[in-house]
């Protein structure tokens, strides 16, 4: 099974590394500079579970790109989706699946509407990892990896079983889902609840809650997302409330969203996909948002004044 990887940063190099660490076929899609980069000091990857460098990765440069891959995996932010389409586009063939592991929702009817429904899985990450000051892969927890993909219609196919069977090896934490939609909108319904509460604060989940509301806002936040996916038809499950609420109300938590840590670092962040498209199906569904609705005009102010 032939992979590649839409680029080798925090989430495509620790993935696709893994994976080719495990003997597994996958070529990094990358530009020039990350080309010379792992050209020159091979794929290195710095984790409590093992380090490793894999010396000269197999790489390609999107004008290189040729060839037709059985895995496509996609990694990028929502605001570089389109030219990632553009680059990997030439990958694409009939018998392709391409795992999306992006946040949100919305780049599937932007994948759909490029690709066609029957090529784009559902797929979704969890691991805290960053690239250093030397290029390598970091992993900042040990026991924080996983990746989940499966047919958005929850049969369990014969394309899934193989791609779980190829990623297995990896080590990497990856399932096959029968409810990858679900898990998607649930990822997504806390990913807006971190991002909005420790953007529009710009603090960390302990900092809130020992703040006078808080408490409140933070949950309240959960509550309007949460109202949201039940309206869609994907109501988050117990199980994963449970989990949440812990997470979101653990004093002195440490916690904050990738948004927030983008904002201190004056990058570009996700507000369209992560937040502003909550509110649009909110909106939709006649879910009132109130909440959304500040941390959003928070974060466009944000974008405006860094352009």
């Amino acid at each position: 099974m032939r992979i590649v990887a839409v680029g080798a940063g925090a989430i495509g190099g620790f993935f696709g590394g893994r994976l080719l660490q495990a003997g597994r076929d996958v070529t990094f899609l990358v530009r020039p500079g990350r080309a010379a980069e792992l050209a020159r000091d091979g794929l290195v990857i710095k984790s409590p579970n093992g380090d490793v460098t894999l010396q000269n990765p197999p790489t390609v440069q999107a004008d290189k790109l040729n060839e037709k891959f059985d895995v496509v995996l996609l990694s990028c932010k929502a605001f570089d989706l389109d030219d990632a389409i553009k680059s990997f586009a030439p990958a694409v063939g009939p018998q392709t699946a391409i795992i999306p592991l992006l946040n949100g929702m919305r780049h599937l009817d932007v994948l759909d509407t490029r690709f066609g429904k029957d090529r784009v899985l559902g797929g979704w990450c969890g691991i805290a990892a960053t690239l250093n000051e030397h290029r390598h892969v970091v992993q900042l927890a040990p026991v924080f990896q996983s990746l989940s993909f499966g047919e958005r219609d929850g049969a369990m196919s014969n394309r899934v079983r193989a791609i779980a069977e190829n990623f297995a090896a990896g080590n990497i934490g990856s399932q096959a889902s029968e409810k990858i939609v679900l898990e998607m909108w649930e990822k997504w319904v806390l990913l807006t609840t971190l991002a909005s509460s420790t953007s529009l604060m710009r603090a960390a989940i302990g900092h809130i809650l020992a703040a006078p509301g808080g408490r409140d806002f933070i949950l309240g936040v959960r509550d309007e997302c949460t109202a949201v996916a039940k309206a869609a038809g994907y109501a988050p499950g117990e199980a994963f409330l449970t989990r949440i609420n812990s997470m979101l109300t653990t004093e002195g938590s440490p916690l904050t969203a990738s948004m927030f840590r983008d904002i201190k670092a004056g990058a570009p962040v996700e507000a369209d996909h992560i937040v502003g498209d909550m509110i649009a199906r909110g909106d939709a569904a006649k879910v009132p948002v109130p909440k959304l609705r500040i941390a959003y005009t928070h974060l466009k102010a944000y974008e405006n004044q860094r352009a």
